[in-house]
């Protein structure tokens, strides 16, 4: 049916171009324009064709100038759609370049990305990020500050961003003047208050992160046993800083190390980790008596393996007392490697030298440690077993050659 159809409108276009043929050459008809010096004359059917041309190419050249406003590149690379087809694949190529290292590709794409988008702060974080990776300070320097022009609602992703480029070039003072004004600014904010803490912790500003505690606590930036090992770390290093107060040591170290100390809570100040650095700042100090009476209470409460193996290299009031309030510790670790070391220690403190070896050598069986080896080698070199000591010294040395990096060493016998 449908075959029938198009024989019938075929046969009608025929008929009709037929029966135009027929009135083309009975009727030419004549058109005429004449102005002035101008002339033009032609047959009817010939003017109409002419017409019909002149519209055709009309029509043509104003389809080929919306092609050129509104291709997809095909026709004009510099076309808006092109435009956006080209920020387009520099924003996906720019964060895969950033991702991958290669940072001046990633710096060009991002750029070109961040220029041709309404909202660019991304990309201009990733740009400056690679122009700081490249050594380009400056240039991430502009495109922090054209990021806060085009975009200063982000004013504070934009500053966090900038002060953990200022930490990775070194300038923590004006990282800590940033975090600091955006901590002002921006109360309570987790990511401003996590990048302080770390910056103190960097600085090893310990008083400025206890300060900041409370407030690390309060917004629940970290978990409660990050905040409890933080804090202690924060302590330990407050006692250490105070312990340097005077250069010499000396009366003004020990009056500053004792008031930190008082500045801790009862239940810090019996924390073993703390206790072990404010008992060896009294030791480095000179005050070794009050640090034997602080770790002999302390062990007394509660037993630990670190403040007794500490214990042993302080020389209290009553060298024979520390060895007899060991002793008694011995009943209830007898295996314990360090408190053994300790008694060796102690005895050698009260000058009993074959009993000091004999818990040196308990102590080894338990644990191939260097200090015991180096404890027991120099007293068997002052017993005259010399080749015995000899031995330990080396196998001391080969127990601390295990701790150290392996690092390229020069072949026997070359000098240089």
């Amino acid at each position: 049916m449908k075959r029938v159809y198009l024989l019938l409108v075929v046969l009608a276009v025929a008929a009709g171009l037929a029966l135009l043929a027929l009135a083309v050459a009975e009727h030419k008809g004549y058109v005429l324009f004449a102005y002035q010096g101008f002339r033009y004359e032609s047959s009817l059917w010939a003017f109409l064709a002419l017409l019909a041309v002149v519209w055709l190419a009309f029509y043509l050249l104003r389809l080929l100038l919306r092609l050129l406003v509104t291709s997809g590149g095909l026709v004009n690379p510099w076309s808006r759609l092109h435009g956006r087809r080209r920020v387009r694949l520099a924003r996906e190529q720019g964060f895969l370049d950033l991702a991958e290292g290669r940072w001046a590709h990633a710096l060009r794409h991002l750029r070109r990305a961040a220029e041709g988008e309404e909202q660019p702060l991304a990309y201009y974080l990733g740009a400056a990020r690679a122009a700081q990776q490249l050594g380009q300070e400056q240039d991430s320097e502009q495109l922090l500050e054209q990021a806060l022009t085009r975009q200063p609602q982000a004013e504070l992703a934009i500053a966090l961003t900038h002060a953990e480029l200022q930490v990775a070039r070194g300038q923590t003072e004006a990282a800590l003047e940033t975090l600091q004004a955006m901590n002002e600014r921006h109360p309570h904010h987790a990511l401003v208050l996590r990048q302080l803490q770390q910056l103190y912790v960097q600085r090893g500003d310990w008083s400025a992160l206890l300060g900041l505690l409370p407030e690390l606590r309060k917004s629940k930036v970290l978990a409660d046993a990050q905040l409890a090992e933080l804090e202690r770390q924060a302590w330990c290093g407050r006692l250490a800083d105070a312990s340097r107060a005077d250069e010499d040591g000396g009366q003004d170290a020990l009056a500053a190390l004792a008031q930190a100390w008082q500045q801790l809570s009862a239940a810090h100040r019996q924390e073993p980790e703390l206790l072990a650095v404010y008992a060896e700042r009294l030791r480095v100090l000179g005050a070794e008596p009050e640090a034997e009476e602080l770790l002999h209470a302390a062990l007394k409460r509660s037993y630990d393996s670190r403040l007794v193996r500490l214990y042993g290299l302080l020389r209290g009031r009553d060298p024979a007392r520390q060895l007899q309030a060991a002793e008694g510790w011995l009943k209830q670790h007898p295996s314990d490697p360090g408190l053994l070391l300790t008694l060796g220690r102690l005895c050698l403190q009260c000058q009993l030298w074959g009993k000091a070896k004999e818990y040196f050598e308990t102590s080894l069986v338990f644990q191939r440690h260097p200090e015991t080896c180096a404890e027991l080698a120099r007293l068997l070199a002052r017993l005259g077993e010399t080749e015995q000591s000899n031995r330990l010294f080396q196998e001391g040395l080969g127990l601390l050659d295990q701790r150290l990096n392996n690092l390229p060493l020069p072949a026997p016998g070359i000098s240089r």
